[in-house]
C-alpha cells in the first residue's frame, strides 16, 4: 500500500535478498570449513615430517623415500599420523597406506602397508597388505611401492573437471 513508509514492512528482506544472504552465509561457511581443512592438512603434514625426522638414522631414509613415493605416485593423498606412524589418507581423511618404523618395533625391517581402504582387493580373494622395506631396498622395490600405492588409492577425479 501505498503511504506505508516508515512501517515495519521497508525492513524486511525481499525473497532476493534474502536468497542473495543465505548464498552469502553458505560462501562463508565453505570458506571457514576449507581454511580449517587446509590448516588441519598442514598440521597434519608437519606431524608426519617431525615424526619421520625423529626416527633413528636408516629408518628415517626409508619413511622420507616412502614419503616421496607416495607423494609422487598419489598426490591426492595427504600425510596423516597412523598408530603414531606416517599414513597417507584419502579425500575421507582415512588412512590408505602406511609405514612403521623397523627400528622402533624391533626388527629388522621396517613395514610399508596398506589399511582396508586400499583398493588392493583381487579377483582370486588373496592379496598382501603390508611389505617389509630393507635399507637394499633397491629402485625396482620403490617402483613396485609406487605402483601399489597408485593402484590402491585411485585420484577419482575426471580430467574434464
Amino acid at each position: 500500500m501505498a503511504g506505508r513508509e516508515g512501517t515495519e514492512d521497508d525492513h524486511r528482506l525481499s525473497a532476493v535478498e534474502r536468497a542473495a544472504v543465505k548464498a552469502r552465509a553458505a560462501e562463508v561457511r565453505a570458506e571457514s570449513r576449507r581454511a580449517a581443512k587446509d590448516g588441519k592438512v598442514a598440521a597434519d603434514t608437519a606431524d608426519v615430517l617431525a615424526k619421520i625426522a625423529s626416527m633413528p638414522d636408516g629408518d628415517r631414509e626409508l619413511a622420507d623415500r616412502a614419503h616421496r613415493v607416495v607423494a609422487d605416485a598419489a598426490p591426492h593423498l595427504t600425510p596423516k599420523l597412523y598408530y603414531g606412524q606416517p599414513g597417507w589418507a584419502g579425500a575421507d581423511g582415512k588412512v590408505v597406506c602406511f609405514f612403521r618404523s623397523g627400528q622402533q618395533d624391533k626388527l629388522r625391517y621396517c613395514t610399508f602397508g596398506f589399511s582396508p581402504q586400499a583398493t588392493l582387493d583381487d579377483d582370486a580373494g588373496l592379496w598382501p597388505t603390508s611389505y617389509a622395506l630393507t635399507q637394499d631396498a633397491t629402485d625396482e622395490a620403490w617402483g613396485q611401492v609406487a605402483a601399489l600405492v597408485a593402484r590402491a588409492a585411485p585420484d577419482g577425479s575426471d580430467a574434464s573437471s
